[in-house]
């Protein structure tokens, strides 16, 4: 190939490289990049990465796995989700929720399965991403999302209550019968675990009020693995540590379970779902705090070929994690090398303090997961839900909070957003009403208008709300007894839709009025509401001359008012101002 040859493949490269989202959101990030700023990003990743350590190696046991892949997903996804990610400020590892519904997973089908199921959900989350789709998670309300958000805080808290404890329980179908396994049949606890535990809490609720500078679950591990092990005392800890993020026990073509794929898809979708909605709830979160621009179909994007690729080194599901972003923020981050730096941090960590890390007590990190489950509950939310008396939201919560803890993610949500419709369907269609009133001759001839033609049984009827199948019921009685009236002014000024059995039912009115001899005209329209009725045909069958702006300008022109140019503009005036005040 000639050197124009090569100069034009290059430049063709060029052109498709800057063409790609992620090329302008880095060009757009990294402007005027100097020494200063990465500063910021080196402090900011060594204060995350501190963070991120113990809370890694808790994810990693909590997911059914253990420490190393908890270590091995952080140090993964800080590089490859967090170079490729839709913001600047998102850090990814494994989270409390994503391991809450690993260890289900796991429970049936081992690590291998959730390895597989990672790989699936990696692949729907590129899908979702390059179909544009990151966009429609915000349709999920907030009250399943606190509802779900509380009952993965329990599962994390029951599925530690063995290592705090220091026990071993039977196993249990899901959450609440392990709950109940303890409440039946208290087992007793090792006080020496249960010590270790409650020094981790207790430095955690206390050290934060004095220093925040360090992280409090790391200093909390740190005492209670050096009095453990001066004391001598016997407690299960995390065990050796391998110093690679390329574990022995890791996903490989030949380990692949072809015929556990059909069942692995619900799981799959599960992982592909928390995935995407704590990923996106991330980053909208860290766009309010920094006002940094956010790309919520890139991010979808990276999560996905993170999570394809991190089960082939032994690591479990990986999503953005709040809190991690917040102190990524809070640092003074100011691009995505600080979550590259934090990963780093925890690759050295793993290198250099294995032997130290081996010497953990799963009683210290049970403690961690036990702070963390009780703070990534959205306390805020629930208080203002029950404080405002909203019982529609708290139903939707606690309903989805009890299908989290005893089904999976995946029928909770659908659970929860069918509550939540059933209840916005019954309040969208009490709040439709229908006004009736007759035409009111002796105001308008005081102002000077002449409506002597107009018939005397016109009927003015003033609809508000969705006109859709929930309310159709409604509009159909508020026109019981109108046949009396020869004509029907309908103003839908305050209707901001109509579906398509909704314009049926008008229909099947103006055919009954036109059946009778009447007449029907329809005034302010919406535009969508005015696109409806002309797809369905009802513009066609009342008559484009029968629409009109506003109620004012329909009596008018049907009562043939003879009046001023001054005069049809007081009544067009005045008819706004009263659709204005009826809506």
């Amino acid at each position: 190939m000639t050197a124009t040859g090569y100069g034009g493949t290059i430049k063709r490269m060029n052109n498709i490289w800057a063409r790609l989202p992620l090329a302008s959101i880095l060009r757009h990030e990294f402007a005027g990049y100097n020494l200063a700023v990465f500063r910021r990003d080196l402090l900011a990743g060594i204060t995350v990465g501190a963070v991120a350590l113990p809370l890694a190696l808790a994810f990693g046991v909590a997911s059914g796995a253990d420490a190393a892949a908890g270590l091995v997903t952080a140090i993964l996804a800080g590089l490859i989700i967090g170079a490729l990610g839709g913001a600047a400020y998102q850090i990814s590892g494994p989270t409390g929720a994503m391991a809450a519904i690993l260890i289900a997973i796991a429970g049936q089908y081992g690590l291998v399965g959730v390895w597989l199921a990672c790989v699936m959900a990696g692949l729907m989350l590129v899908l979702l991403g390059l179909f544009r789709l990151g966009r429609y998670i915000q349709f999920i309300p907030s009250p399943v999302i606190t509802g779900f958000t509380g009952g993965i805080a329990i599962i994390i808290a029951v599925g530690q209550l063995d290592n705090v404890l220091g026990v071993t329980t039977a196993p249990a179908e899901n959450a609440l019968a392990k709950l109940w396994g303890y409440l039946s049949s208290p087992p007793t606890p090792d006080w020496r675990a249960v010590t270790l535990a409650a020094i981790v809490i207790a430095t955690m609720l206390v050290l934060p009020r004095f220093l925040k500078a360090i992280p409090a679950s790391l200093v909390g591990i740190v005492l209670a693995s050096v009095i453990a092990a001066l004391a001598s005392w016997q407690v299960s800890l995390i065990g050796a540590i391998p110093r690679t993020i390329l574990l022995d026990s890791r996903l490989t073509l030949a380990t692949i379970p072809w015929g556990d794929l059909d069942g692995l898809l619900l799981p799959a979708v599960s992982i592909a779902a928390l995935g995407a909605i704590e990923s996106l709830l991330c980053g909208s979160v860290g766009a309010t705090m920094t006002g940094k621009p956010f790309d919520s179909n890139q991010e979808l994007v990276a999560q996905g070929l993170g999570n394809m690729l991190v089960p082939f080194f032994g690591g479990v599901p990986a999503t953005a994690a709040i809190a991690r972003t917040s102190v990524a923020i809070k640092s003074g981050a100011a691009t995505r090398l600080t979550s590259i730096v934090h990963a780093l941090v925890l690759l050295l960590s793993a290198l250099a303090l294995a032997p130290l890390i081996g010497r953990i007590p799963l009683a210290a990190l049970g403690g961690v997961l036990l702070v963390t489950a009780w703070r990534m509950n959205e306390w805020e939310s629930i208080h203002f839900y029950w404080h405002t008396r909203l019982g529609h939201a708290l139903a939707a919560m606690f309903v989805t909070m009890l299908a989290t803890a005893a089904l999976d993610l995946t029928q909770a949500i659908i659970i929860g957003v069918t509550i939540s419709a059933i209840i916005y369907i019954r309040q969208s269609a009490m709040s439709t009403a229908v006004a009736s009133e007759p035409v009111d001759e002796a105001k308008l001839q005081a102002q000077g208008y002449d409506l002597q033609s107009l018939s005397p049984s016109t009927r003015v009827y003033y609809l508000t709300g969705p006109i859709f199948f929930g309310s159709v019921h409604t509009v159909l009685a508020a026109f019981k007894g109108a046949e009396r009236y020869s004509t029907w002014i309908i103003s839908m000024r305050g209707v901001p839709l109509i579906d398509s059995m909704g314009a049926k039912a008008l229909q099947e009115l103006v055919d009954e009025q036109h059946a009778r001899g009447g007449l029907v005209a329809f005034a302010g329209l919406q535009p969508g509401v005015r696109h409806m009725a002309e797809r369905t045909g009802l513009v066609r069958l009342v008559g484009a001359e029968r629409i009109y702006w506003g109620a004012a300008e329909a009596i008018v022109a049907l009562g043939e008012g003879r009046l001023d140019h001054e005069g049809r503009e007081a009544l067009d005036h005045e008819g706004r101002e009263a659709e204005q005040r009826r809506v």
